[in-house]
């Protein structure tokens, strides 16, 4: 038990060390090369301006960086194969034994975390090169969601077709046979999960959003004894950490795409991994766990039928965690307010995952 501890726990000192030696020289280059956008601003779903968006945050979004997720993935991944290739190396008996990648339970969620992350910094990397006059130059919405959703698919597909998974749990039921339908069930959390990522919007947000979610899934994937993905949640609590020590106000740079898609397709991997395969409810849980992305995505959806419904906005400004900063709210005060729901949730979403 007490070297279960140590596996679980020792990944997130190490990310968290790597992410902090990474970011100086990390923000150095984006610095340097100017890696930001050239305008304040987006664009809704509709491809209409947002006026009230760009009044808030113009002097945040030019001259700051984005990319701040390589932090974040690339501190997790070197943890991962650095404790890997040093304990085949050395065939050190205690490096063998701390050594948490694994096919059953590491391969499959750093492959979506090192996937989501590539795309993420495309995206980026197109949203930078965006013109003076024009706002953003990435992937629309629409094109980022049928994205996620493609890969959805294709992980559900690997998890029915290869690993026998055709149920998800219910508290106090048991297994809800789900089939081959368990596969679009995976395309539809992985949007929904992904949609949720919109809340990277104020410094500092969700970096501490994140971090609770995936400590909580550490604390379920321990008690269902998947000590490797224990270990690999951690680790990425501790690269999430690293990268927020530099994200909270004022940030050095923002966590954008290149984060967020890297974290909400891991996401919507562990939940499923800790869910029937694991023998637990995380699937069950994970609205509840990830609450402050769902009343995120929520919040815009509302807005959008408000608008269409009534002729008139709901909130002064969508996703909620604005609406809040238009109503008068420091960006600290959000921020804060937010990572205590956060932490809160989690906590219920791990006790439920026990009761049920």
């Amino acid at each position: 038990m007490l070297l279960d501890f140590i596996k679980v726990f020792a990944p997130a000192v190490l990310s968290f060390s790597i992410g902090i030696a990474l970011t100086p020289l990390l923000t150095h280059y984006l610095y340097e090369h100017r890696m930001w956008k050239k305008k304040a601003g987006k664009v809704d779903l509709g491809g209409k301006g947002t006026p009230m968006f760009n009044k808030l945050h113009e002097a945040r979004e030019t001259g700051t960086p984005r990319f701040g997720g390589l932090v974040i993935w690339f501190s997790a991944a070197v943890a991962t194969f650095g404790v890997y290739l040093l304990a085949n190396l050395t065939n050190a008996d205690i490096l063998l034994k701390l050594d948490f990648l694994s096919r059953n339970q590491t391969w499959i969620p750093l492959t979506a975390l090192l996937i989501g992350g590539c795309i993420g910094f495309l995206d980026d990397l197109f949203e930078i090169r965006g013109t003076k006059d024009h706002v953003a130059g990435g992937l629309s919405l629409r094109k980022r969601l049928l994205l996620v959703g493609i890969l959805g698919l294709l992980a559900g597909a690997w998890f029915y077709l290869k690993l026998d998974v055709g149920s998800i749990g219910m508290p106090f039921i048991g297994e809800l046979p789900m089939g081959v339908f368990i596969i679009p069930l995976f395309a539809v959390v992985a949007i929904g999960v992904y949609s949720g990522g919109i809340i990277d919007g104020i410094d500092g947000l969700a970096g501490g959003i994140f971090a609770s979610i995936f400590a909580s899934y550490g604390v379920i994937a321990f008690l269902q004894d998947q000590i490797n993905l224990a270990a690999f949640c951690v680790a990425l609590v501790g690269s999430i950490l690293a990268f927020l020590w530099f994200n909270i106000p004022p940030a050095r740079f923002y966590m954008s795409e290149t984060g967020s898609m890297a974290l909400t397709l891991t996401l919507s991997v562990v939940a499923f991994m800790t869910d029937t395969l694991g023998g637990g409810r995380g699937l069950f849980v994970l609205p509840l766990i990830a609450f402050p992305l769902v009343i995120t995505s929520l919040s815009v959806i509302l807005q959008l039928i408000w608008r269409k419904t009534f002729k008139r906005k709901l909130f002064l400004i969508s996703p909620l965690h604005h609406h809040f900063e238009a109503l008068g709210w420091p960006a600290y005060k959000v921020t804060m307010r937010y990572w205590i729901i956060g932490i809160v949730c989690a906590i219920l979403g791990v006790i439920v995952a026990l009761l049920s």
